[in-house]
Parts: C-alpha cells; sequence; structure tokens
C-alpha cells in the first residue's frame, strides 16, 4: 500500500521545520507539501526539505490545496493519502493509526476527530470555533445520516481510488461542507479515529470576512445548502425537511 503524506502550508515559518522532520520519521512513503502563496520565510525553508512541493503563486486556498494533493495522488498511483496540517496541531506520530485503519481495507475514509474521545490536550480553540464546529457538525448528520463528531478535523486518510468518484470545487475553508455531502452521496465507507485536540495559538485567524463569526456560519451553511441541493438525488432520504430543520434550529441554539 503507497500513502503519501500532504501538507497544506501558508505562512508556517515558525514550524515548518520541526513538523516536517518529524512527518518524515513516520510516513511509510512520500511526503507532499503544498505551498498555498505564502508571503513569509516558508518557500526557503521548504528548499531545505526533502519533500515533494507545490507552490501556488498566490494564496488559492485550503480547499485548493487539499485538491493539488489529490489530484497527485491520482496521478501518482498512490493508494491512499493522508492529509495534516503544519502548525503542530496534528501529532505525526498519529499517522500510524491512520494506516492501520486503512490496512483493514474497511473504509474510504478515515477522519480524525478531537471530540471522539477524551485526550490530554494542549490548550483549547476559541469558544466560538467550538461552537460552530459542533453546530455545523450537528447539521451534517442530520441531513445525511452521518454521525461523525468533528466535520472539520483536517488529519484524514483518503482511499485515492475514492476521491476519483468526487468533483470537489470548494477551494476555501468551506472545503469540508461539500467534501461531506459528495462522500455521502458517492456512498464511500467513513470512519473516524480520535485525535488530541491541541490548540497552540488561540491568535490564528481565518482571514478577511471569515474572521467575523456569523459570516462564517453563514458561509458554512450556504456552501453545505448548495451542495445538498446539487447532490439531492444521490443522497439518501434520512428525515423529512422540517425534522432536519429542527434538528439543525436545536443545534444552532
Amino acid at each position: 500500500m503507497r500513502t503519501l503524506v500532504a501538507i497544506p502550508v501558508y505562512n508556517e515559518e515558525k514550524y515548518i521545520r520541526s513538523v516536517i522532520s518529524r512527518v518524515v520519521q513516520h510516513a511509510p512513503d512520500d511526503v507532499l507539501v503544498i505551498d498555498d502563496g505564502s508571503t513569509d520565510r516558508t518557500p526557503c525553508l521548504l528548499a531545505e526539505q526533502h519533500v515533494e512541493v507545490i507552490r501556488h503563486a498566490t494564496n488559492r486556498g485550503y480547499g485548493r490545496s487539499l485538491q493539488d494533493a489529490f489530484r497527485w495522488s491520482i496521478v501518482d498511483g498512490y493508494d491512499w493519502v493522508i492529509t495534516m496540517d503544519c502548525d503542530e496541531q496534528h501529532e505525526p506520530e498519529a499517522i500510524a493509526q491512520f494506516i492501520e485503519e486503512a490496512e483493514r481495507d474497511a473504509w474510504d475514509i478515515v477522519s480524525g476527530s478531537r471530540y471522539l474521545k477524551v485526550h490530554e490536550g494542549v490548550g483549547s480553540p476559541p469558544a466560538a470555533r467550538r461552537a460552530i464546529n459542533h453546530t455545523i457538525t450537528d447539521e451534517i448528520n442530520a441531513h445525511l445520516g452521518l454521525s461523525i463528531s468533528d466535520a472539520f478535523c483536517g488529519f484524514k486518510a483518503y482511499r485515492v481510488a475514492a476521491l476519483q468518484e468526487l468533483a470537489l470545487t470548494e477551494t476555501g475553508y468551506a472545503f469540508p461542507l461539500q467534501f461531506w455531502v459528495q462522500a455521502v452521496a458517492a456512498q464511500l465507507r467513513i470512519t473516524e479515529v480520535p485525535v488530541k485536540l491541541i490548540y497552540n495559538d488561540p491568535t490564528r485567524t481565518f482571514g478577511g470576512p471569515l474572521n467575523d463569526d456569523c459570516v462564517r456560519l453563514a458561509h458554512y451553511r450556504e456552501v453545505l445548502a448548495r451542495e445538498l441541493d446539487r447532490s439531492a438525488d444521490r443522497l439518501p432520504v434520512v428525515s423529512s425537511a422540517s425534522e432536519c430543520a429542527s434538528v439543525c434550529a436545536e443545534s444552532a441554539g
């Protein structure tokens, strides 16, 4: 089983050396870094690392970086691609548990969850971020019949053959909303594994209008609604629209 570890980065000069040095110790095959138009010393520091690099000339978004990683994994014939962040929120030592689940050959998506199991962690996300994650996760579960506990964790393993069933176009932070809908529409087999909740820098921002919590929540819901509409004929019938609306209203409260 050939596995690619893909890491989207944007202005990560503080962490790039330490994270990459740890990742390469646990990656079974290759490491790919997608530099999303960094304007700090990240590109220079990446040049010192023995990893593959895709560099965007300008910032194109988190979702676009993941799409590039998926295309790379497909073209180069990998069996699985594991995605993780570069801000020390994801422990490279945990790569092994994703590979172990992948090798069971029972799943198409192995998704990390910071809330599936209580771990002793480092720091905690701002309350508004946790609340939005919880709200959107509940809404995804209500609409799609899932029982995931963390819709936004970027630490995931994807079966590459399954990715070819998807048509992902969302370039920003709302990428997971489109992904979950398409994954269910394609009848992909999904499981979660617990990962530690690590939050080192509460000052990190989304940038632009998404820094406003209300704007961000509205944007996530807009993307989710649009994708649900596009995939309606391929999604399972979970419950009536009124029941879904009730569940979503309760979670938002």
